[in-house]
């Protein structure tokens, strides 16, 4: 290794001082299913950090699926889908969400972000325009680095700064707008009915990721555009299999002639090896019970409401969340990091986010609801968290007097 990249690489001490500190939230070994409870360290925990907002990770129905694709199958495709890697159970996949979203056609990738890698840098070129809301995820803003069009970021969620950079670009361009639908952190919905009628009037198209979104809003958990009931005013969906779906993968739906263009232009789906059969067939399973048993989406939201009275009523800043994602800000990285040791060692599991994920003073916990929780978990954690506050904010008065 030479002496110029070691010293890039030693002089990262982030990561050392957080351990040294007792602080250090990441890469926490799980030695359970991933369900509502966990064990790390033959300890119980509740788990309050997980996209599995359906609860089906460990549900009998989905692992026995995963087992017979295996022995069908074997334990992978060894190939890209562009070669020898397309099973027909990926081209079943592909026909049941394109009817699930209500678009003509699907092509599913290894991981939801190789889809957006994929899309966004294979669909505009040198004189095109990418515009991106500022909180849209790593996937997203990657895949735009990836392009050689230019992009342009425009407010959170803010209509009136999308409508004037959208006004000074050329007609003649290609302006592609891509948002998440239900932004990964802060828990709001994007403004689709308003972005989509923008692009209508700008020439522009719309690509909506639905990480967040699928089993979680729209008809059976179809996601954003379904929704707000503008499926065909939307041009592309993208998404993952890892969080409601309870697998792991990702797809792209939209008109059969774009989705025939990705298909051999996105290098993420081309030079990367296609989704393993006991992923694949995990998505089918996982289909068929959010399209048969909508009590799960039901208790989802049940659950949802039920938090974050509990948190508002504790006089916690849960920001604009309108999803079971419920951010809880904290506003000070060091403060979110002791919180979250705190609660990990109090038997609560959260995530912590601070910059670059989130403004330097945005710093937040991140508490997620499954369909699975039940009520009496969800007052234990917030009862924990509240706990946890009050005794980081008495560490941080009695440390400022020192």
């Amino acid at each position: 290794m030479s002496k110029y990249l070691h010293q890039r690489i030693a002089a990262f001490k982030t990561a050392a001082i957080a351990k040294k500190k007792g602080i250090y939230p990441y890469f926490r070994p799980i030695e359970s299913a991933q369900d509502t409870e966990v064990y790390i360290d033959s300890k119980r925990v509740l788990m309050f950090g997980s996209n599995s907002y359906l609860g089906l990770t460990n549900h009998p129905k989905i692992k026995e699926a995963a087992k017979k694709a295996v022995d069908k199958y074997g334990s992978g495709c060894a190939g890209s889908r562009f070669l020898n890697g397309t099973l027909d159970i990926h081209i079943e996949l592909e026909e049941r969400l394109a009817s699930f979203l209500g678009k003509e056609a699907v092509v599913i990738f290894s991981t939801g972000f190789q889809v957006n890698l994929g899309v966004l840098s294979c669909l505009t070129g040198r004189n095109d325009y990418l515009l991106l809301d500022e909180y849209d995820h790593a996937s997203i803003i990657d895949g735009s680095r990836l392009s050689f069009s230019r992009v342009i970021k425009y407010a959170h969620n803010d209509m009136q700064d999308l409508e004037q950079k959208l006004s000074k670009l050329p007609e003649r361009s290609i302006k592609l707008i891509a948002i998440d639908g239900i932004f990964s952190m802060e828990g709001d919905i994007a403004k689709l009915p308003e972005i989509a009628a923008l692009a209508k009037d700008y020439h522009g198209s719309v690509v909506v990721d639905d990480a967040h979104s699928l089993g979680v809003i729209g008809h059976h958990g179809a996601g954003t555009a379904s929704h707000f009931n503008i499926t065909n005013e939307v041009d592309l969906i993208t998404g993952t299999f890892s969080k409601s779906l309870a697998s792991l993968g990702g797809f792209v739906a939209g008109e059969t002639e774009t989705i025939e263009y990705l298909k051999h232009h996105a290098r993420s789906l081309i030079f990367s090896a296609s989704m393993t059969p006991a992923s694949t067939a995990s998505v089918i399973a996982a289909l068929d019970i959010i399209e048969s048993e909508p009590e799960h989406m039901e208790k989802l939201w049940a659950n949802t409401y039920y938090a974050k009275r509990l948190l508002k009523q504790a006089g916690f800043d849960i920001g604009e969340s309108e999803s079971p994602i419920i951010p809880i800000y904290v506003r000070d990285s060091d403060r979110t990091f002791l919180m979250t040791r705190i609660l990990h060692d109090e038997g609560v599991f959260v995530n912590p986010v601070v910059s670059p994920a989130v403004p330097s003073d945005s710093s937040l916990i991140r508490f997620s609801l499954m369909a699975t929780h039940t009520f009496g978990q969800i007052d234990e954690a917030v009862e924990k968290i509240s706990k946890a506050f009050n005794q980081v904010s008495l560490y941080t008065f009695v440390k400022a007097w020192q």
